[in-house]
């Protein structure tokens, strides 16, 4: 590992001592994986958190590839015999990649251009002669008339000559620098609306931009992609406008300064003209993909930050749920699951128009007979079409049931992903896709985490403009939001799908594969330790999944702990010490006994770190603990509310449902998600909605106003009488 990475990694990253630096990319190098690496490798890295440990990993990488593009440009520089001791050191010393290519660019290979057109036919020295300011510019230019050069006159060599001076101040990387912060500081995103533009908008969705203008330096991310959709739709034109006047002053500074006379007449028209033909240009463009990438970043983060809160919903344990996908022509599709999510028995039934009267008045009594039989407890109602009328049905037939039942509305964004999916396939080759649906929907309660895992996380609809950013990007960052989340969870390694496993510490869509098919043909996994015999399962990965691996029940408990068997003999040492036995974990004598350890003294004693103490005596406290039973539970209904039941002023709990850069979506009960918009969160001002509430949370909310026509629901988290 090169200590000089460690350094460049630690001035990009200050509050991030070099030493763990060091420490962080050794084992990055010997393949060991951020979760493992933040949870069971304390003491090497100091407590860095996973999201340090991934700036890390990023700023690695960053540096790493612009070290390598510095070298191929010096190389490629040098092959031309071009390569400058100064150059070169201005090249090494670069700090973005921007500098590096605006370095090369005169060096770069180019397409045949009048400039070199002009310097073929030999004007490259009256070129220079014209920024040498010759006074004699005019007669030496008759020297280079040449008809069989296509050079008839002195017009057409002064043209070249103008094709010269323009592309080599183009072509300047300090031209380039100081018009760059110069539009960044002071250009103007301007946007119109295209001719025709209008009839292509027709729900007005990109109205507010049609005579639109703000400082680049203030755009926010969510502006820029709405903008670019809209030009990408031939809704709008978008430029850059910025005053020239300035730009010039600086550009004829450091060329023409105070020359007068024809040959600084030749260079200023030429200067102008690179201004106009190459810098600004190229500029617009360099500022206009900036704006896109960040704006793309921000939207990912949003994502990403959403995503993990939706994956760490509180699951609804123990209870026997139905799931209902509502439908009116093909009919609603109902399917029960046990308290474990596995699959008891699926109907249909017909309680919405077209279906005859019959089967409208048939449903209801079917209805209560399956949950009857089924011993329901919880049912989960899909928010997809017929979703109102479905809630309104089940609200009415449940007060006919003695047994107290309620129904949760499920976002079921995805489900029909998945349902189509080969993993619901190979899981339900005999279903519909909408029985598939229905499944899906009723475990989405008992355990969002596991069965989210299933759905393309770009289905999952907690995001914006998740459509218009790079994909491939997004899709990175998704994958590292959801191995986040699972590894912090733990999943139960006698349930857990291959679709959970693949996203577990140091496991492949192969050895997960594997532990399924051992675990169908050997049954259930007694011990950890016997994950040892899964084929391809080597010791690495082991010792990189292991820990995120529970087994309930099994021989040893320390197995359903998030302890890791490397600390096993520690925990034992500890426990014997304290006259503990293992039965005990998880009892109040445990943690009343470990309330006011020395822990400096007892780390040394046991033989681990103090920060893996801390851990395992945690595991030790609280084994089989899952972190989302700290989330806010679900919001159970047994009534409906619509949205002309609703008034301004009322109070509600809702859902948050997504947040974005304008606010935040709520789910109080009615089909339409209501916004509270970020003016409306707070007393005080709030700039980022995402510090005030999150995804899955319950937040009290009044109403603000109801458009009926519209289908919109404003809320404010604001209570209006103080």
């Amino acid at each position: 590992m090169d200590n000089t990475l460690a350094h460049k990694i630690q001035q990009d990253l200050p509050k991030i001592r070099e030493k763990q630096i060091v420490e962080t990319l050794k084992m990055l190098d010997e393949g060991d994986t951020v979760p493992f690496i933040a949870r069971y490798r304390k003491e090497r890295t100091a407590n860095l958190d996973e999201v340090e440990i991934r700036d890390i990993q990023d700023a690695a990488h960053r540096i790493q590839t612009l070290d390598k593009r510095k070298q191929e440009v010096i190389k490629m520089i040098d092959e031309q015999q071009a390569l400058t001791p100064d150059l070169k050191k201005q090249i090494e010393a670069a700090s973005i990649l921007q500098q590096v290519e605006d370095l090369y660019l005169p060096y770069k290979q180019k397409r045949r251009t009048k400039a070199t057109i002009a310097k073929e036919r030999g004007l490259a020295p009256l070129a220079k002669a014209a920024m040498s300011f010759a006074a004699d510019l005019e007669e030496q230019a008759t020297q280079f008339i040449d008809p069989d050069k296509e050079l008839p006159d002195t017009d057409a060599v002064l043209a070249g000559v103008h094709e010269i001076i323009a592309e080599d101040a183009g072509d300047r990387a300090d031209f380039r620098e100081w018009v760059r912060r110069n539009t960044q500081q002071y250009g103007q995103l301007v946007v119109k609306v295209k001719r025709g533009g209008k009839d292509l908008d027709e729900e007005g969705t990109y109205q507010q931009y049609y005579d639109f203008n703000q400082p680049i330096k203030s755009i926010p991310s969510f502006r820029t992609l709405a903008i670019n959709r809209g030009e990408k739709e031939m809704v709008l034109s978008v430029k850059i406008e910025v005053n020239e006047a300035p730009i010039m002053w600086h550009l004829k500074a450091n060329t023409v300064n105070n020359h007068q006379g024809f040959a600084a007449d030749v260079v200023i028209d030429a200067i102008e003209n690179a201004y106009h033909r190459f810098i600004g240009p190229a500029i617009e463009r360099e500022i206009r993909k900036q704006l896109t990438e960040v704006a793309a970043d921000h939207a990912i983060d949003i994502f990403g930050k959403n995503l993990y809160n939706l994956l760490m919903q509180a699951p609804l344990k123990g209870k026997i749920v139905m799931g209902f996908d509502p439908a009116y022509r093909t009919g609603c599709k109902l399917a029960v699951v046990d308290q474990n999510g596995k699959y008891l028995d699926k109907t249909v039934i017909y309680p919405h128009k077209p279906a005859s009267e019959a089967k409208r008045k048939a449903a209801k009594g079917l209805f209560i007979d399956f949950i009857n039989q089924n011993h329901v407890e919880m049912i989960a109602i899909g928010n997809g079409t017929a979703s109102r009328e479905s809630e309104q049905f089940v609200a009415d037939a449940i007060k006919e049931i003695k047994t107290p039942i309620y129904y949760v509305i499920v976002n079921e964004a995805g489900a029909s992903v998945y349902s189509a999916s080969q993993v619901a396939r190979d899981e339900f080759p005999d279903f519909s896709v909408e029985q598939r649906s229905a499944v899906s929907i009723a475990r989405r309660i008992q355990d969002p985490l596991a069965e989210l895992v299933k759905i393309d996380p770009q289905a999952i609809g907690v995001g914006q403009y998740q459509h218009d950013v790079p994909q491939k990007q997004l899709g990175g960052q998704l994958d590292t939001v959801v191995e986040t989340a699972v590894n912090r969870v733990g999943v139960n390694l006698n349930t857990a799908s291959p679709d959970l496993l693949v996203h577990i510490s140091g496991l492949t869509k192969t050895t997960s594969g594997n532990i399924v098919k051992f675990r169908n043909e050997n049954g259930e996994f007694s011990a950890r330790s016997d994950l040892k015999r899964v084929p391809r399962l080597g010791p690495k990965a082991f010792e990189q999944s292991v820990g995120f691996l529970r087994i309930i029940g099994g021989k040893n408990p320390l197995d359903n702990t998030d302890i890791h068997p490397e600390s096993y003999p520690a925990a034992k040492k500890l426990l014997k010490r304290h006259g503990l036995t293992m039965t005990q974990l998880g009892e109040s004598a445990v943690s009343t006994t470990f309330n006011n350890l020395n822990l400096a003294e007892e780390a040394q004693a046991v033989g681990v770190g103090v920060a893996t103490l801390k851990d395992m005596i945690k595991g030790l406290e609280t084994p089989g603990r899952d972190l989302r039973d700290e989330m806010p539970a679900p919001l159970l209904r047994k009534d409906v509310l619509t949205m002309e039941d609703l008034k301004p002023g009322m109070k509600l709990q809702g859902t948050v449902r997504n947040v974005v850069d304008f606010g935040v979506f709520v789910d109080i009960g009615v089909k339409q998600d209501g916004l509270v918009h970020i003016s409306k969160m707070s007393h005080t001002f709030v700039k980022d909605p995402s510090k005030v509430a999150s995804v899955g949370d319950i937040v009290t909310v009044w109403i603000d106003s109801v458009d009926l026509d519209r289908h919109r629901i404003q809320l404010s988290m604001v209570d209006p009488e103080g």
